[in-house]
């Protein structure tokens, strides 16, 4: 018998705003009992657990996203991202068009962000 991956766990000061955050940025809906001050917030769709912890992040993440736009350009992503109020860490996006944006959460928690299937000619 094998195993399967039930949710990635993502360790947080404020799991509901976190995972209101997320829930934005997917644009799929917390489990519908998650509530503020809930020291857990599911976004069930996507796998997405986020859980109250006491101590801050402090390094980088072993683990990330890699987002990849279905409706909008990378660039275009991006910029709705920030807006959300994440971050923009390093840019490698490139003159040619290729290359990625690496972002943080509200927390700190770093992703990717690549260009779109339709940018890649995919």
């Amino acid at each position: 018998m094998t195993s399967k991956i039930r949710h990635v766990t993502i360790d947080c000061a404020d799991a509901y705003a976190l995972g209101s955050f997320w829930s934005e940025v997917l644009g799929q809906p917390l489990h519908e009992d998650d509530n503020p001050g809930d020291p857990e917030a599911l976004i069930e769709a996507a796998g997405l657990l986020f859980v109250t912890v006491p101590e801050p992040k402090t390094v980088k993440n072993r683990v990330h996203l890699d987002l990849q736009p279905q409706d909008r350009t990378r660039d275009e992503e991006v910029e709705r991202l920030l807006a959300l109020g994440a971050t923009l860490v390093d840019d490698h996006r490139k003159p040619d068009g290729t290359g990625w944006a690496l972002l943080a959460d509200p927390e700190g928690n770093e992703f990717c962000v690549e260009r779109s299937a339709a940018e890649r000619g995919a």
